[in-house]
């Protein structure tokens, strides 16, 4: 079993929402700047989180995710079985037939199935919480300030005030006067 990038960027991503998590929803394109993965990606891979209740979703200006239960309560385990990520060392993905259907189950499938259970006992049992506080342990600095919405990044600027004649009716009128 290896883990593949679906499953080391969702648990990272959500080391980062759960780091942030105070101040209100975190936009995904904060987290995919600040973790250098790609936006897309984040939101397909919250799409499932959300779908498994793991974080919930606001949307609007000042919207984002945040996490839909306790960081305590929320397991790694529970982050890669929701991103769909295989956990399974089998060849044969438990089916007992890693030799063929008349053949069975190869010599070593009872090893492979028992190091499944210990990687799941694992993983089960390290929360997101332990994750984060092992994050501010190690001195990760989190943005205090919160982050500007806005729809553009340009500064608003007041219109200008035109008294030109808006049509030829008008620029007519004011030739007359």
């Amino acid at each position: 079993m290896r883990l593949t990038t679906k499953g080391r960027f969702a648990v990272t991503a959500m080391i980062d929402l759960a780091l942030r998590s105070g101040a209100g929803p975190v936009a995904l394109a904060a987290i995919s700047q600040r973790q250098h993965i790609s936006l897309s990606y984040l939101e397909q891979l919250f799409g499932k989180l959300r779908r498994h209740e793991l974080v919930e979703s606001t949307r609007g200006p000042g919207g984002g995710y945040s996490l839909g239960r306790a960081s305590a309560e929320i397991s790694v385990a529970d982050i890669i079985v929701a991103v769909d990520e295989p956990m399974d060392a089998t060849s044969c993905g438990g089916k007992e037939n890693c030799m063929g259907e008349q053949m069975g189950k190869c010599m070593t499938h009872d090893l492979w199935t028992s190091l499944n259970t210990k990687m799941i006992e694992y993983l089960d049992s390290i929360s997101l919480k332990k994750l984060v506080d092992e994050q501010l342990a190690k001195g990760v600095s989190i943005d205090e300030a919160p982050v500007k919405r806005a729809i553009s990044s340009q500064p608003v600027v007041k219109p200008i005030k035109i008294t030109a004649p808006n049509s030829v009716f008008a620029l007519g009128a004011a030739l007359r006067k």
